[in-house]
């Protein structure tokens, strides 16, 4: 989580589907969405225990960890917080291409309940990583570089295979 602060944009997600959304009464952060994306903010979240402020990387890994706890209910989280909700829509990066779904897809691939973190990447000078920084900084820190069109293709591949 601190790698995470200290190299992105400070805005930590945590992707959660529809259902996990109700299971913790989020409300969504606006009825209307209109941004550009469509991304689904929920309001923000604390742990409602084991925190203190609640910006730390270790209060943020707390918050996380108390919103994908099996049995997990809205009492275990206050609102508003230092982490941001973020619904993912049913059908993954096949039904929309962003971070939100692929992060879903990502980590229910891997074999993992199906919520994860993310936080886009950003340049020194403040601007927003783009595919040849996100490269590099993943060859600097030995991660895997995944395109949501991989994804896509990935799912594709798989699902026809299945079917």
């Amino acid at each position: 989580m601190a790698l995470t602060i200290r190299h992105g944009s400070g805005i930590v997600c945590l992707c959660l589907t529809e259902e996990r959304r109700k299971q913790l009464d989020l409300p969504m952060m606006v009825e209307n969405n209109t941004s550009a994306y469509g991304t689904g903010f929920t309001v923000t979240i604390e742990a409602a225990e084991g925190v203190t402020t609640g910006v730390s990387a270790a209060d943020r890994v707390t918050t996380v960890r108390a919103a994908i706890a099996d049995g997990a209910k809205p009492s275990d989280l206050n609102r508003p917080g230092h982490v941001f909700p973020l619904r993912a829509q049913p059908g993954g990066v096949l039904t929309r291409g962003g971070h939100t779904e692929a992060t879903i897809d990502l980590v229910t691939l891997a074999g993992f309940k199906p919520a994860g973190v993310l936080c886009e990447l950003t340049n020194d000078d403040g601007t927003m990583a783009r595919a040849p920084e996100c490269i590099k900084f993943a060859q600097q820190h030995n991660m895997a570089v995944v395109t949501i069109e991989d994804l896509v293709a990935y799912r594709r591949e798989h699902e026809r295979k299945a079917s």
